[in-house]
C-alpha cells in the first residue's frame, strides 16, 4: 500500500490530468454560474454540467466543488492513479450510506443524488485557487472542510474554513519583500502560510486546531510546498522565545459570548473576552519581530459607551513592552445587532429559527455588558521600530478602495518606504529630492461654467485605497512636474516665480504635501 506521501502525489497527477483550474470551471459552467457559486448557489453550475459531455474535470467539479453525490465508476476513472481507495484513506470521499452525519438539505435535484453504495460523496472541499502577486501568477489547490451549503445545518466547531472573504484580504495585503523568517500564526488551512512560503526562506505555522493542521500538511504537500513548519498551540506559545521578520495572522478575532450552549468555532474563535485577543496580539507581537520586523493582521475592535474604537487599538500600541510603529485601518463599522446576525448566520445557523434568536440574545446581552454599542473591522500593521516609533496612523477608509484588495501588499510595501524615507530627511535634504508621480495617478478639474480658473482640483489614486487629496494650484504643478529630473526645491523656486509668491512660505508649504504624497503613493522616490 502507498504511504500518504505517495498517495498525494497521485492525487496530484490526477488533479493535472482532470485540468482542474479556476479557468477550465468558469469554462466548464460559464461566468455567470461561477458568480452565483460565489454567492452560495449551486443550481446554475449544477444545470450546466447536465448539458456537458461527461468528463473528468465535470466529475471532479461536480464532486469536490459542488459538493454533490457523483456515480463511483465516474469518480475512479476521474483519479486513476489515486483510485477509490486511496481518495479514502486521505480523507477526500465517503462512499454510499457512509456520510459521517452530512445531510444536505432540502435543494439537491435530480436522480443522481440517491445514495448508494455505488455513490461517492465529497467529505471535503477541493477546489482549485489563483491568484497574482509580485512573484507572478500562481494557482493552488486548497482542500478544507465542508461548509454549511454541503452539509445542510450548523458548521461543526472544529470547522477548518477554505479560503474566504478575509484570507483574501489578508494574502492580498501581505507585504512580499524577501525575508529569512515567517510566521502564519492561526494558519487554518495554511494559506497565508503558503503566500508567506512564495518571500520568506523559512515559515512557522500554528494553529490551536489538530484537524486544521492536519489539512494544512495535505495542501503544502498537495502544492509541493517546502519550507513550512507546523506547530500545535494557542497564540505565540508555540514560538516562545523566538523572533521573525514577518507575521501574518487571520486570528480567531470574532467577539463570541462565552456563554454555555454558544458554538465557539475554532476557526474564529480564540477563546476571549471581547476583543481581547486581538488585544493580546497587538501588546505580545513585538517581542516576537526583529528589528524592523512586520506583523500584518486583520481585527475586530469594540466601541464601547461614548468611546472611539481606533484609539482603543492605540492604547493597545502604546502598551506594548517592544516600540511599534502602527498603521491601522478601519474598513468597516457594524452595529451590535447587525454584528451579531451576521456572525451567526456564519456559523449556519438560519435567521427566524428559535435556535438564531437564542443566539442573537446571547449575543447581545454579551455586548451589553460591556456596554458594547458597535464593533469595528480592519487591518493593522505593526512593526519593531529599531528606535523611538516614527509611523502613528490610525485612519478609517470606509467604503470601496481604489483597487481590489488582492492587489495591496506592493502598494502598502511602497507606502511604508515612503513613510521611511520622508521621516528619515529633513526639509533641506527633502528639497533635494527628485520624485516621479506614480502612474496610477490622474487630475480633475472642475470649473463653473464660463470661468477660466478651477473651483477644485483632484489628485485621484486609481489603485492602492484609492485616496482623493485636494490641490491647489501650486501642487498641482508641482506633482506634474515631477518626472525624477527636476528637484523638489527647484520646482517651488519655479512655481514661486511664475505665480509671483513668496518663495519660502510656498516651499514649506509644497514640503509638508510631498511628505504626505510620499505616504500615500501619489510620489515616489
Amino acid at each position: 500500500m502507498s504511504e500518504p506521501a505517495d498517495r498525494i502525489r497521485q492525487l496530484r497527477s490526477d488533479l493535472i490530468a482532470a485540468g482542474l483550474t479556476v479557468d477550465a470551471l468558469t469554462q466548464l459552467w460559464g461566468e455567470e454560474a461561477a458568480d452565483a457559486l460565489h454567492r452560495g448557489q449551486r443550481i446554475p453550475a449544477e444545470r450546466s454540467l447536465a448539458r456537458r459531455e461527461p468528463s473528468a474535470l465535470a466529475t471532479l467539479a461536480r464532486l469536490f466543488v459542488l459538493s454533490r453525490p457523483v456515480p463511483r465508476d465516474d469518480v475512479a476513472a476521474a483519479l486513476p492513479s489515486l483510485g477509490m481507495d486511496g481518495a479514502a484513506s486521505l480523507g477526500l470521499i465517503t462512499v454510499g450510506a457512509d456520510r459521517s452525519g452530512d445531510d444536505t438539505g432540502g435543494d439537491d435535484t435530480g436522480d443522481a443524488d440517491t445514495d448508494s453504495d455505488d455513490t461517492v460523496r465529497a467529505a471535503v472541499d477541493l477546489r482549485p485557487y489563483a491568484f497574482v502577486d509580485a512573484a507572478g501568477p500562481a494557482e493552488w489547490w486548497i482542500v478544507s472542510d465542508l461548509g454549511e451549503l454541503a452539509l445542510g445545518h450548523a458548521l461543526p466547531e472544529d470547522h477548518v474554513l477554505g479560503v474566504g472573504g478575509a484570507s483574501l484580504t489578508l494574502s492580498g495585503l501581505m507585504l512580499q519583500n524577501p525575508v529569512e523568517s515567517a510566521l502564519d500564526l492561526g494558519t487554518g488551512c495554511g494559506i497565508q502560510a503558503m503566500h508567506a512560503a512564495r518571500h520568506a526562506r523559512r515559515v512557522v505555522a500554528t494553529d490551536i486546531s489538530p484537524r486544521a493542521l492536519r489539512l494544512a500538511a495535505l495542501n503544502l504537500a498537495l502544492n509541493e510546498i517546502d519550507g513550512v513548519e507546523l506547530r500545535l498551540g494557542s497564540m505565540f506559545e508555540p514560538v516562545a522565545g523566538e523572533r521573525f521578520d514577518h507575521i501574518v495572522s487571520n486570528p480567531p478575532f470574532v467577539i463570541t459570548p462565552r456563554s454555555e450552549g454558544v458554538p465557539a468555532y475554532e476557526y474564529r474563535d480564540g477563546g476571549m473576552v471581547g476583543d481581547a485577543l486581538v488585544a493580546s496580539f497587538v501588546e505580545g507581537c513585538g517581542d516576537h519581530l526583529t528589528p524592523g520586523g512586520v506583523a500584518q493582521l486583520l481585527g475586530n475592535w469594540e466601541y464601547r459607551g461614548s468611546g472611539d474604537g481606533l484609539e482603543r487599538v492605540r492604547r493597545w500600541v502604546d502598551a506594548s513592552a517592544a516600540p511599534l510603529d502602527a498603521w491601522v485601518i478601519e474598513r468597516d463599522v457594524e452595529d451590535a445587532v447587525r454584528y451579531a446576525e451576521t456572525w451567526i448566520r456564519d456559523g449556519g445557523t438560519r435567521q427566524g429559527t428559535p435556535e438564531f434568536e437564542r443566539l442573537l440574545d446571547a449575543w447581545l446581552g454579551d455586548f451589553e455588558a460591556r456596554d458594547v454599542r458597535s464593533v469595528g473591522f480592519g487591518y493593522l500593521l505593526l512593526r519593531r521600530a529599531e528606535g523611538v516609533p516614527t509611523l502613528r496612523r490610525f485612519e478609517r477608509l470606509h467604503g470601496s478602495v481604489g483597487a481590489n484588495e488582492a492587489g495591496l501588499g506592493v502598494h502598502v510595501g511602497a507606502a511604508l518606504a515612503g513613510h521611511d524615507l520622508q521621516a528619515g530627511l529633513d526639509d533641506d535634504a527633502l528639497s533635494r529630492l527628485r520624485p516621479v508621480v506614480a502612474g496610477d495617478v490622474t487630475e480633475e478639474r472642475h470649473f463653473w461654467p464660463g470661468a477660466d480658473a478651477p473651483t477644485a482640483i483632484l489628485l485621484r489614486q486609481g489603485g492602492g485605497f484609492g485616496r482623493v487629496v485636494s490641490a491647489d494650484t501650486g501642487l498641482a504643478a508641482l506633482v506634474g512636474a515631477c518626472d525624477g529630473e527636476l528637484s523638489v526645491g527647484a520646482i517651488a523656486a519655479a512655481l514661486a516665480q511664475l505665480l509671483e509668491v513668496d518663495e519660502g512660505a510656498l516651499r514649506r508649504e509644497l514640503l509638508a504635501a510631498v511628505r504626505r504624497l510620499l505616504v500615500d503613493g501619489f510620489l515616489r522616490a
